[in-house]
């Protein structure tokens, strides 16, 4: 109730009479400032409610008044529920009390056991022993229940609100006892009483007889599986758990990047990164010296932080590769950037944006399969004992694996002195980078295939922030989306080549190149169906994102749609590549045109598959 200050304390001003039935609600509550009511006043805006009476009185065609209208609401709804938890008698005041337990959803396609003695179905029916529980039809107004039951934990249960009827262990209402929530017993074997002999202990009011938590140091903080309350406390499962483990994990990695980038940033401003230049060794031998003791520290405390909560060795290998590529995304920033001050906004973009792909899938643990896009959930599952496949560590560890390979080769490619020592923009060493490796169609075929990883977790990422809008929003706004990082990844490097005069700014040149490129895109792209194994085409933005062949379709009809995407990666590389090979502006134009030409095909195969 009001009483402590708040952020919105009298933040709306309500005219209601000392003697008006409502004035104890606005009183209790912080949002509201009572005034003395005036017809005058509210219509010149000086108040945003006026009760007269019964009746509440807004103005429509202010923002703030519908908002105070609607705050009201739920405080009168607060103010009659602090009203009934006060009442002497509990049981006639919350009649109902919800036992409130969450159960792992088998999957849609299986079949599940009955337990011995029942007979497997989830239904009341009269008493056949399924859920444990025999039904009673005992009506609310003061009949007694007759159902009866031979569930194998003997609980027949008491519908009647205010009816009677007791359950006597074997399944049988047998008309002693009240029937009311809250004034029998919980025996242990899931039966309630009205005079049971609670041989296996007790709980008032429906409580719930144990909770599970998880191990560790931190097992009370993020264990609880059930709860005993009434229905209006009832709300979703808030995810803890997940929660909590991504800020364990995320913090530390934030710091340790942080050093990792300076050490960087300090060879490059003092220059000591020449006397590793003219060393006998090579790039990759220097960046794996450099990066392998700040990865160590972070298994090692990662390590320290899973024997804490209760985890073991899956936890720790689920949380290296989410090292591996906040340390990558970190040797890039220091290499791009041209001064502390320039690293210091990189790195925190780094940090919100690694930090989001780690967090927001893993919130959904155990709810739908946009969970497992996060290397935090198998981290999850461990704690909670779950068995994980090989293929379900592939799909959520391997994405950041080979992301993380691919930055430190991209950082790699400008750790040479005609780079690291110079002041061009982030923009523009990120294009030395990528025409580092983009000298040939071959080289070209290469990049464009290696880009799939960052394209499939962009594509991942952007069906779990849609995922929970209505679908008639999400899908559009998923379509372009694949459609702005696909051509993307196909034409970025070919327009560094072409900056760096890696080709002839010819139309032949760009047909060749762009070709090479959607070839590449092609071939592994169909390395992208194992999203398939992790469930994500259950969802009807999984399907839209990878559309699985039409069943019942002939087979010159099946091997057309197979190469069609073919000949759309081609078309739409090939058309960048001509903008690309005029410059900056015509690239970005030719770009546009691409994601356009992208985004019809995908809404045209999208019903057609549909």
């Amino acid at each position: 109730m009001g009483g402590s200050a708040a952020l919105d304390e009298g933040i709306y001003r309500v005219g209601v009479d000392d003697e008006n039935p409502y004035y104890p609600v606005v009183e209790h509550s912080s949002a509201f400032r009572p005034v003395e009511p005036d017809q005058d006043a509210f219509n010149h805006s000086d108040m945003e409610l006026l009760i007269d009476g019964g009746t509440i009185h807004y103005n429509s065609s202010i923002g703030k008044s519908e908002a105070a209208l609607s705050e009201f609401a739920g405080a009168v709804e607060a103010y009659n529920y602090e009203m009934m938890r006060q009442e002497r008698n509990q049981t006639a005041a919350f009649p109902v009390v919800v036992d409130l337990r969450y159960e792992e959803r088998p999957p849609i396609d299986s079949t599940v056991s009955a337990p011995d003695g029942q007979d497997g179905t989830t239904g009341g029916g009269a008493g056949d022993g399924s859920n444990d529980s025999g039904t009673d039809d005992g009506s609310t107004d003061g009949g007694s229940g007759d159902g009866s039951g031979d569930g194998t934990n003997g609980s027949g249960t008491d519908d009647g609100t205010n009816g009677s009827g007791t359950d006597d262990g074997n399944g049988s209402t047998d008309g002693s006892g009240d029937g009311t929530n809250g004034s029998g017993t919980d025996d242990g074997n899931g039966s309630t009483d009205g005079a049971s002999d609670g041989t296996n202990g007790s709980d008032d009011g429906g409580g719930t007889d144990g909770t599970e938590s998880g191990g560790g140091l931190l097992g009370g903080a993020l264990g609880g599986d059930s709860t005993g309350n009434s229905p209006a406390e009832i709300s979703p499962p808030f995810p803890m758990q997940s929660l909590v483990l991504a800020f364990l994990f995320i913090v530390p990695m934030n710091f340790v990047i942080q050093l990792y980038g300076g050490s960087i940033m300090n060879e490059r401003i003092n220059r000591r990164g020449e006397l590793m230049l003219v060393a006998p060794v090579g790039r990759g031998a220097i960046v794996a010296g450099k990066t392998l003791p700040y990865l160590a520290a972070l298994a090692i405390v990662s390590t320290a932080i899973a024997l804490a909560i209760g985890g073991a060795g899956l936890a720790v290998a689920a949380v290296v590769p989410l090292a591996v590529l906040f340390l990558s995304a970190a040797f890039v920033g220091a290499m791009f950037s041209r001064s502390f001050k320039e690293l210091t906004f990189v790195t925190v973009t780094i940090s919100v944006g690694l930090s989001s792909y780690a967090f927001v899938p893993a919130i959904f643990t155990n709810v739908t399969p946009i969970a497992m896009i996060s290397p935090l959930t198998l981290v999850v599952w461990d704690l909670q004992g779950e068995a994980v496949t090989a293929a379900e560590y592939a799909f959520s560890a391997g994405p950041p694996l080979l992301i993380g390979a691919l930055l430190f080769g991209l950082g790699a490619g400008v750790y040479r002195e005609e780079d690291m020592f110079s002041q061009r923009a982030v923009h523009l060493k990120a294009l030395d980078a990528l025409a580092n490796y983009a000298r040939s169609p071959r080289s070209v075929f290469g990049v464009t295939a290696l880009s799939i990883p960052f394209v499939l977790l962009a594509e991942l990422l952007a069906i779990a922030i849609l995922f929970a809008l209505p679908l008639e929003l999400s899908a559009p706004v998923l379509l372009l989306s694949i459609s702005i990082i696909e051509e993307l990844a196909k034409s970025l490097h070919v327009y560094a080549g072409f900056a760096h005069n890696r080709w002839t700014p010819t139309l032949r040149s760009a047909a060749i190149v762009g070709s090479a490129s959607g070839a590449g895109f092609f071939v592994a792209e169909k390395a992208m169906h194992v999203v398939s194994v992790a469930g994500i085409t259950t969802l009807d933005l999984g399907r839209i994102a990878f559309p699985e062949s039409a069943a019942g379709v002939d087979a010159p009809v099946a091997v057309a749609m197979f190469f069609l995407p073919l000949a759309l990666h081609a078309v739409t590389a090939i058309v960048s590549a001509v903008g690309a090979r005029r410059g900056r502006w015509q690239y970005s134009a030719a770009l546009g045109l691409a994601i356009a030409i992208h985004t019809l095909y995908n809404l045209g195969v999208t019903r057609y598959v549909a």
